[in-house]
C-alpha cells in the first residue's frame, strides 16, 4: 500500500494569479526603484551622474539627453517639466507603462504573455524617429526640444 502524498508547501505551492504576476510585479518594482533613485538624487545638481559623452565632446544633444531630468520630474509628478527635459523620453515612459499594463492583465488572466515580436520595419522606424528627433533638436528651429 502506498501512503498518501502530502500537499506541496512553500514557494512551489504558490499558484494562480500570484505566481503569474511575479514577473510583471518584479519588473514594476525594478522600474519603481529606478524612478525612486532618480527622484531622490537630483540630476539637476552636478556631480551625481556622469555627463553625456556626446554632448561633452561635441556639443550635440543625443536622443537621451535630458532623460534623467525627465525621469526626475516624472517621479515628482511634474509632466510639463518632464516633457520640457525630453519629450521623447516621456512618450517612452508612457509606452512602457502601456505595455506593462497589457502584460500584467494578460498574466493575471492566465493568457499567453508573449505578444507579437517587433519586425525589422519597427526597429527601422524607431531608429528613424530617434535620428529625426536628434537632428531636429540640434537645429536652431528645434532648440525648444533641448533639455
Amino acid at each position: 500500500m502506498s501512503e498518501p502524498v502530502a500537499p506541496v508547501r512553500g514557494p512551489a505551492a504558490v499558484s494562480g494569479p500570484v505566481r503569474r504576476l511575479a514577473a510583471p510585479l518584479g519588473a514594476l518594482a525594478a522600474a519603481a526603484a529606478s524612478f525612486a533613485v532618480v527622484g531622490i538624487v537630483d540630476p539637476n545638481e552636478p556631480g551625481h551622474y556622469p555627463v553625456c559623452p556626446l554632448l561633452h565632446l561635441t556639443g550635440i544633444h543625443c536622443p537621451a539627453c535630458g532623460g534623467l531630468r525627465s525621469a526626475h520630474a516624472v517621479a515628482h509628478g511634474d509632466l510639463g517639466t518632464a516633457a520640457g527635459a525630453n519629450v521623447l523620453a516621456v512618450a517612452g515612459y508612457a509606452v512602457c507603462a502601456l505595455f506593462w499594463a497589457v502584460w500584467a492583465v494578460r498574466a493575471a488572466r492566465g493568457l499567453p504573455t508573449a505578444g507579437p515580436r517587433p519586425k525589422a520595419v519597427h526597429w527601422w522606424a524607431l531608429g528613424g524617429l530617434l535620428l529625426v528627433f536628434t537632428v531636429v533638436r540640434n537645429l536652431p528651429f528645434g532648440a525648444w526640444l533641448n533639455p
